[in-house]
């Protein structure tokens, strides 16, 4: 049968070939081979030549999902997924637990930012209200696994970013601060195609699709203490709610 791709909607081919795919990796479609089909295969299944199914192959090689092995065709490298639960007290190092032997974090940029009307809502402060933002990459044996944004009240948390980098934790940073526990309040989760910093950070090709989270947490009295922007690989996460 035929896998229909849409042609003239901006989207290239390739790409769309290319999420066809790895999403078949990640349902588990080709494990019993262990290797995708032949491009001669997936030009017939796509209605495209074979030059587009190299393209697409190749942009998956680039991400570390598959491998062009000589006389054999193209092995899948990696389809494995990391759980992460969401739940009342969500901790991105406790969540991946033994899933993964090295977890790192690294801040890639912080400021003092005004409050948008959104973030300000979600925090219950005024807008304009000052926040101290982080920026961080998430990583799990050396493979990125998401991206975030994360939004402080300065008044209450002034010391957020020095102490992050000094920790290279939230909670310990909330801790310094003297709030010593948390717990997540609302999230809420869609599905789209990453953009180019995403892309960028993530180490994923074009086309590539995240789930991107935003959340809101607060103290145990209630009142919210952070909110965030959380952009997974699809790829490579897989999220699970906890209740």
């Amino acid at each position: 049968m035929r896998k229909v791709v849409e042609r003239q909607t901006g989207v290239a081919l390739w790409r769309q070939i290319a999420d066809r795919i790895r999403l078949a990796i990640s349902n588990g479609d080709y494990d019993a081979a262990g290797m995708v089909p032949p491009e001669t295969v997936l030009a017939g299944e796509f209605g495209v030549n074979r030059h587009t199914v190299r393209s697409a192959l190749a942009a998956l090689a680039e991400e570390g999902l598959v491998r062009a092995v000589q006389g054999r065709g193209t092995m899948i490298e990696r389809k494995e997924r990391v759980s992460y639960p969401i739940s009342k007290r969500t901790r991105f190092s406790q969540g991946l637990g033994r899933q993964v032997k090295e977890i790192g974090t690294q801040l890639i940029g912080h400021a003092e930012v005004p409050a948008s009307g959104e973030i300000a809502a979600a925090l219950g402060i005024s807008p304009g209200a000052r926040l101290v933002e982080l920026r961080t990459v998430s990583s799990g044996d050396g493979r990125p696994l998401s991206v975030s944004a994360s939004y402080f009240p300065a008044d209450r948390f002034p010391r957020m970013a020095e102490e992050y980098a000094r920790l290279g934790s939230v909670t310990k940073a909330f801790a310094t601060h003297g709030l010593d526990d948390y717990v997540r309040v609302t999230t809420e989760l869609v599905a789209r195609h990453a953009d180019a910093d995403e892309l960028a950070l993530l180490k994923l090709s074009p086309g590539a699709i995240v789930m991107e989270a935003q959340s809101v947490n607060a103290d145990l009295e209630g009142r919210p203490v952070e909110f965030s922007r959380t952009r997974f690989a699809a790829d490579r996460m897989k999220l699970k709610i906890e209740t």
